[in-house]
């Protein structure tokens, strides 16, 4: 008895008009044709109905249609329909088939062969046709389909398996590396009538992916394909594609890419393609000009004229916003900080002397020293003094932050130490302007004391000695408006800056220290830990020493 299976399999292609190309994975239950076979080969008895007319045959069918085993015995079937062991699909015969004689009432062969259906549990194995329809082409004799006259086993590293069906000639007009594999196999049948070749791809990292560039060899519209995957499995699909030299998927893959955002791994993904796989630059240059400048590097100017728009800036909010943002991408820490060089040193200390000429300007105004340009300067201006001085501070201390974070800010501890002007008139000024200057001066004890900031010792004598004195005066303001400014911090490192002075210039500093504390409490930092440790350096440990 023929195959019902392969009857039926016949029966679906005969109407569907089409092929499609089929894929398959291994490691699923046996539904093997002999299988089918075995079970579909037991049939029911029918029962018994009252005499009306006998019919034709008492033999099992498929989907309310005569057996092939009848059609055969009946002249119907072409008797070179003949099933190929192993195979789930018949081989058509080349010449049409004739007509059909007739069949005696037609509707109780329905009816019988509807009743005598055999019960199975174990269905047809479904196909997942993950490649589209091909079209049919015209020839002289009219429409016909093109074969699937390949298969193809995908074997990944993981031990899984995947085997396809599929049109040669569309395989190999899309991909070189398939072409030459096609060339060189030769036919593998499983009998006289299987012309179907076999090539086999081994070692395949992602059986998905592979697949799937495979699939798009097949799509007519590829962007389209590509917008269901997104932009890092198209990624991932573009690295297949250059390695089978599917020259049509790289040139769709990398337009769809680049007009689609990217995340910052996707980035690092075609970079490191790039590096990888040398192709026409025609098909990747707007790729590239998204990935990589194309003219020198001019981080740097950049970074100086970024500086400088947020010294300038005039809303205070939006200021303190870009200062925090470029300090965290001029930061060594930062991932957008890349370059060894740096900043130009030369540059940013001409940003800070004009933020110091600045700051000189506004406190000659502020001590009515220049009283001849004060109507002009208020003509120009219509922010508060006081607004304008916190400005050119907070300015002077961000630009401090940086030296310090790139480790040239030992010119900036002599600059500050220089300001002979601004000493002078800070005795003059108010209480409420002038302690500006004061967070300054805290901004450099604090570096100074924790080691962030090195410099000689003449420097730190120098700096110690021009603004240790205004800042004892100042340091009730600055607790009262503190405006970022960590108290706690500043004292403990105030004290560890004096402690790296020599001992005899440590001893000026404290007895300084001491008589203003005494008088003012809480309004002069507590320096009493530092001022213990002075004390045992000069005297306990001296005296044990010489004893």
């Amino acid at each position: 008895m023929k195959n019902p299976s392969g009857w039926r399999s016949a029966h679906r292609q005969k109407n569907s008009g089409v092929r499609r190309a089929w894929c398959c994975a291994f490691g699923a239950a046996d539904r093997s044709p002999d299988r089918r076979s075995s079970i579909h080969s037991h049939h029911r008895q029918i029962p018994s109905k009252p005499p009306q007319k006998p019919p034709p045959f008492a033999a099992g069918s498929f989907h309310s249609s005569p057996s092939p085993s009848s059609k055969l015995g009946l002249g119907i079937i072409d008797p070179r329909r003949i099933l190929s062991p192993g195979r789930v699909s018949p081989i058509d015969s080349d010449a049409p088939l004739g007509h059909l004689p007739e069949i005696a009432d037609a509707a109780s062969i329905a009816t019988a062969a509807v009743e005598s259906e055999p019960e199975s549990s174990d269905p047809l194995p479904k196909e997942r046709a993950l490649v589209p329809e091909r079209p049919v082409v015209e020839n002289g004799a009219g429409l016909k389909e093109r074969s699937l006259d390949l298969r193809l086993s995908l074997k990944g590293k993981d031990g899984r398996c995947m085997v396809w069906e599929l049109d040669s000639e569309v395989l190999c007009e899309s991909s070189a590396f398939f072409a030459s594999m096609v060339l060189n196999s030769g036919e593998n049948a499983s009998d006289a009538l299987d012309d179907c070749r076999k090539i086999e791809v081994t070692d395949v990292e992602d059986l998905g992916v592979f697949g799937e560039a495979i699939e798009l060899m097949y799509e007519k519209d590829a962007t389209r394909w590509l917008m269901k995957v997104a932009v890092s499995r198209a990624i991932d699909i573009l690295e297949v594609c250059s390695t089978i030299m599917f020259d049509r998927g790289i040139a769709s893959c990398l337009k769809y890419i680049e007009a689609v955002p990217w995340s910052e791994s996707d980035e690092e993904k075609l970079k490191s393609w790039f590096a990888r796989y040398k192709f026409d630059e025609a098909i990747s240059q707007d790729v590239q000009a998204r990935l990589f400048s194309q003219g020198p590097n001019h981080s740097e100017v950049l970074a100086l004229q970024l500086i400088r728009s947020v010294a300038n800036g005039v809303n205070s909010d939006a200021r303190k916003e870009m200062q925090f943002f470029v300090s965290g991408l001029l930061s060594k820490s930062s991932v957008y900080q890349k370059d060894p060089a740096g900043l130009n040193k030369e540059s940013l200390y001409n940003i800070c002397q004009s933020c110091l000429n600045s700051l000189v300007e506004l406190f000659e105004e502020a001590s009515n020293s220049g009283r001849a340009n004060q109507t002009a300067i208020t003509k120009q201006t219509t922010k508060p003094l006081i607004e304008r001085v916190s400005k050119q501070v907070g300015n002077i201390n961000w630009l401090l932050e940086i030296l310090v974070d790139k480790q040239m800010a030992e010119d900036f501890v002599r600059l500050w130490a220089s300001q002979d002007g601004l000493i002078r008139m800070h005795d003059m000024a108010s209480p409420m302007v002038r302690y500006e200057l004061s967070r300054i001066s805290a901004s450099v004890f604090i570096a100074l004391g924790r080691g962030r900031l090195q410099c000689r010792g003449n420097m730190r004598s120098s700096v110690l000695g021009a603004w240790f004195g205004p800042l004892l005066v100042d340091y009730g303001w600055l607790r009262r408006c503190p405006k970022g400014l960590d108290m706690r911090m500043l004292e403990e490192s105030l004290g560890q800056a004096l402690l790296t002075l020599p001992l005899k210039q440590q001893q000026s500093f404290f007895e300084e220290w001491f008589q203003y504390f005494v008088c003012h409490g809480s309004g002069c930092p507590n320096l009493g830990k530092a001022f213990q440790v002075w004390w045992r350096r000069s005297f306990v440990r001296s005296s044990e020493a010489h004893s």
